[in-house]
């Protein structure tokens, strides 16, 4: 069914960027609007519920994901299940342009807040993931994951966009106008982008893959006089019905729990790091290497995907990419202590290009992985893919800046028992009092482990069929021995009718010297 149509891709992509640059802003602009909508507070405390915030738009992306999964498999498609996402996207962000903060209408400014970034992530649960079967479908074999590392790299080129205009508007503005006022100006982009994108998804046509089991759908109810299409249970309760399906699910949230904590990590929540936490660099310089890093994530993630469509099983790229995060997460945070601005550059992009090895093949994995079924496809990889983002992804600003303030702790005990022990620091070496800077960096890695085990003992993949146990093995051989019977069956009966029709032509013309009348035996 794929045929490589240029505007599914652009769809998805265009999309994409719009869609997680509305979700990015708020995070790049975390500290600020921490300050407006929770004045009270401690400038700790102020980015904790600001971070807060942004959790509780992520705890509506499962939702989300149940809603469009619904609207995209059962109901509508693809196509228009993208152009609900972004309408209901682009109203929030408007508004949380124009919200009056705490000092003007009090408590009520931040539940409005929490309601707008609420709305923001039921469309963000649908939007992604619509993108990637859109797009996937669309595909041919051969190119897949080259066009899904494009639908995964414009999600990062939403965080680029939300990036550059977060830095400019801070370099524009002083600090207090951004403080004030100034950090509503991204908000309100978003009143540009929405028009061009509309016109995108308007010539964008359905998936034929969905159209086709639509049809199959209809034409089966029809025969058994039932009501055309009707279904008797929604997606999400028929793909939580099948034991099998359940484990692949499971699986899938286990395989993106490494990549989803480290992506919110890298582009969200590390500028947060070396600026306003641990005071290495002002928020411009921040930005600016942030950035850079992203310019140079969005290359990454296409080589990636472009290598995927070599590899004889997709999965082993992961594979690869898996033990890569499991050592670079901690060795970033450690290269964090170099006092070097090189060793800045370096940390992040080390780290960035290997989830690139993970994130660039993806998108045509997850969607792979529901295929067999048109009709639950959308809702699989939605649900699969916005459980994670939600328990992983969601969580882990809240996550990394507890561990830092833990991290905190621990030093200032250590130099206290130091002090204790001997009058001053000299007992305690710097390698002791980087280890707990180190903490969010371990997070990852261990949720690096849990990936590496999801790949490899839990999920069944198409691709990794013919390496599975043994039942899987022989259960491809008995449908490979059927398919050759049923070849050599078909080739039989052509040869036969090719031997009747040239017996016929002969008869025909008057030649029959090749014509031999049956034997008849009598005994």
């Amino acid at each position: 069914y794929g045929d490589d149509n240029i505007w599914g891709l652009l769809s998805g992509v265009g999309g994409n960027i719009y869609e997680w640059y509305d979700f990015a802003v708020y995070g790049l602009l975390a500290p600020e609007i921490g300050a407006c909508f929770f004045p009270d507070a401690s400038r700790e405390l102020q980015l904790i519920n600001s971070f807060g915030v942004y959790l509780a738009a992520f705890l509506m992306r499962p939702l989300g994901a149940i809603v469009f999964g619904e609207i995209g498999d059962r109901l509508v498609g693809r196509k228009n299940a993208l152009v609900f996402s972004i309408l209901l996207i682009t109203v929030p962000s408007i508004l949380m342009g124009m919200l009056p903060v705490y000092a003007t209408w009090g408590i009520v400014s931040p539940i409005l807040l929490v309601l707008l970034r609420m709305a923001q992530g039921l469309s963000v649960g649908g939007q992604l993931a619509g993108s990637y079967v859109l797009s996937i479908e669309q595909s041919s074999s051969r190119s897949r994951g080259f066009r899904g590392s494009i639908c995964d790299a414009s999600s990062i080129g939403g965080f680029l966009l939300a990036s550059a205009v977060t830095t400019i508007t801070r370099s524009i503005l002083s600090e207090e106008q951004v403080n004030v006022w100034g950090w509503r100006v991204p908000f309100l982009f978003s009143l540009i982008l929405a028009p061009a994108l509309y016109y995108i998804v308007s010539h964008t046509e359905e998936s034929k893959l969905w159209e086709q089991g639509a049809e199959n759908k209809e034409t089966e109810e029809i025969i058994r006089e039932q009501e055309p299409a009707s279904h008797d249970t929604p997606a999400v309760v028929d793909l939580l019905s099948s034991p099998f399906r359940r484990r692949q699910l499971i699986g899938m949230i286990g395989v993106l729990s490494a990549q989803s904590s480290s992506f919110y990590t890298l582009f969200l929540w590390t500028p947060v790091y070396l600026s306003e936490l641990r005071g290495i660099m002002t928020e411009q310089e921040a930005d600016l290497i942030n950035f850079f890093v992203i310019g140079l994530q969005i290359f990454f993630v296409i080589f990636a995907g472009r290598m995927s469509d070599t590899f004889p099983h997709r999965m082993d790229l992961v594979r690869i990419g898996l033990p890569g995060i499991i050592v670079a997460a901690p060795t970033m945070f450690g290269m964090f202590e170099s006092e070097s601005w090189l060793g800045y550059v370096i940390a992040q992009v080390q780290f960035g290009f290997c989830l690139a090895l993970i994130q660039g093949v993806l998108a045509a994995w997850e969607v792979e992985l529901w295929m067999a079924d048109p009709t639950l496809s959308f809702t699989g990889v939605a649900v699969g893919h916005n459980i994670a983002a939600t328990v992983f992804g969601g969580t882990m600003p809240l996550v990394a800046t507890s561990l830092y303030y833990l991290s905190n702790n621990m030093i200032a005990n250590m130099q206290e028992d130091g002090e204790e022990a001997n009058g001053g620091f000299e007992s305690v070496s710097e390698y002791e009092f980087m280890w707990p800077r180190l903490l969010p960096g371990l997070y990852i890695s261990i949720l690096g482990c849990l990936s590496l085990y999801c790949i490899s003992f839990v999920v069944r993949h198409p691709h990794d069929v013919r390496t599975g146990d043994s039942r899987l093995q022989q259960a491809v051989m008995e449908q490979e021995n059927k398919a050759a019977a049923k070849k050599k069956k078909r080739s039989s009966k052509q040869t036969k009718e090719k031997k009747r029709k040239q017996l016929e032509k002969s008869l025909q013309s008057g030649d029959i010297s090749s014509y031999q009348p049956p034997q008849v035996v009598l005994s």
